[in-house]
């Protein structure tokens, strides 16, 4: 009598149910990271006020560019490591993953050092006004002060699934975005601590995401990865970290642009037009949060079955894998265009004249998602090659330089409107670029 395989494997063959079973843990526990800001968001806005509001939008997009480099480490990291799985050498992988979680650590202390001592400095650059300043400093001090654990839960997001456990990585994020919800609601809501009662809900959650798999990873365990003590080589972290820029570059190049979209709306605006913006971005990041989780749970199969030399698969993955994207991007800008108006009145409701520059907003808005998870995935997708300059040039065109171009100069051709549309169009630019990447290296790759 057989006994029906439950536990999903990298090498396994991938039909769409297998395939949305398998990252479905990983969808959900970005959607869950991505919580995290906008319920911060929704509890400033609506207790601590509009200028509250306006000053952690200002100074986040500087918090999110130095703990990118968990993301790197992550990604970067679970590509190398899923590959010389796919190759059969357990015990070397187990060393790379060591040391990108050694690597983490490092990093996270002096990213925290840097960040508390230059936040204020920061504020002042972005724009900051003498009533926006003190909340930008408190809330960016504290959350640096916790950096090191939500650098930790960006790393072990990726590498959970690699150990074939992304339902641990699952418990833990949801366990953080609830432990987020609850002390949010206590710090803000009741204690009315403001900005600084949302730094610590965030900061004592990101403990929760981080460490649990931290002592799950130090303890005996049945995955496919292990802790184990290695020599840091240079060989590896700087294959792992050139692989992961690409990653990275987007998270630099998001909160750059979302820098200068801040300039553009303080030009254009005033602080309504930062406080509207933050409200698409925290809708933003729920829906991209999809698109990137999908994209993070399906690489290391990727990687695995590149490594294995098995390209029927790489041809498999490549297909569902765009129309799934394909399928969600239209249910997603559907669902933000119908949904533009309940969503700007929960957060600014308060403020007829702000809501209705959000909900106006929300529905151009809205579009970007429909070219966005093609770009995302397609990007994913050669960082799980190991090609991270491809990987890079997509995310840095797309984000930076297509994104950039088009906040400067679309609002000088439609006004305000055109500071809306400027992601759609440059999601449409990257799709162009995305699709000739994917044309020019089918023969490198084996993948069409």
């Amino acid at each position: 009598m057989t006994t029906m395989k439950t536990t999903i494997q990298l090498s396994d063959h991938f039909t769409y149910n297998k395939l949305l079973r398998f990252t479905l843990p990983t969808i959900i526990m970005m959607v869950f990271t991505s919580i995290y800001g906008v319920v911060d968001g929704f509890f400033v806005s609506n207790f601590a006020g509009k200028t509250a509001f306006a000053s952690v939008n200002l100074i986040f997009p500087f918090i999110m560019i130095l703990g990118g480099l968990g993301f790197m480490v992550g990604t970067g990291g679970t590509a190398l490591v899923s590959l010389v799985l796919g190759t059969g050498e357990r015990e070397r992988a187990n060393r790379y993953f060591s040391m990108m979680i050694y690597l983490t650590l490092i990093l996270g202390i002096l990213v925290s050092v840097i960040g508390i001592l230059f936040t204020r400095p920061m504020a002042s650059f972005l724009g900051a006004t003498p009533e926006m300043m003190e909340d930008c400093v408190v809330y960016g001090r504290i959350v640096f002060g916790f950096i090191v654990t939500f650098m930790l839960q960006n790393v072990f997001q990726s590498f959970l699934i690699a150990a074939e456990r992304p339902k641990l990585g699952l418990a833990a994020t949801v366990g953080a975005g609830v432990t987020n919800m609850f002390l949010d609601a206590l710090f803000v809501g009741v204690f009315r601590w403001g900005v600084a009662g949302a730094a610590l809900a965030t900061g004592i959650s990101q403990c929760v995401g981080g460490l649990f798999p931290l002592l799950y990873f130090i303890r005996p365990n049945t995955s496919l990865l292990k802790l184990v003590r290695t020599k840091m080589e240079i060989k590896p972290i700087l294959q792992a970290c050139a692989n992961g820029s690409s990653e990275l570059m987007s998270n630099i190049s998001a909160s750059v642009v979302s820098m200068i979209y801040n300039f553009q709306l303080m030009k254009y605006v005033g602080e309504n037009g930062v406080s509207s913006y933050g409200v698409l971005m925290y809708v933003q990041f729920i829906f991209i949060a999809i698109y990137i989780g999908y994209s993070i749970g399906a690489a290391p199969i990727i990687s695995y079955h590149y490594g294995a030399r098995n390209y029927g698969e790489l041809k498999n993955m490549l297909k569902k894998s765009v129309t799934l994207t394909g399928v969600a991007s239209i249910v997603l800008t559907a669902s933000a265009y119908c949904l533009a108006s309940p969503l700007s009145k929960i957060f600014v409701g308060y403020d007829a004249g702000l809501y209705a520059l959000t909900y106006h907003a929300f529905r151009l808005f809205a579009f970007s998602f429909l070219l966005a998870g093609f770009n995302i995935f397609t990007s994913s997708f050669f960082t799980a090659l190991n090609n991270g300059g491809i990987s890079a040039a997509i995310s840095f065109m797309r984000t930076l330089l297509f994104q950039t171009a088009s906040v400067l100069i679309l609002p000088l051709l439609l006004g305000v409107d055109g500071i809306w549309w400027a992601i759609t169009v440059a999601e449409v630019f990257a799709c162009i670029l995305s699709a000739s990447f994917l044309l020019a290296k089918r023969g490198t790759y084996h993948y069409l």
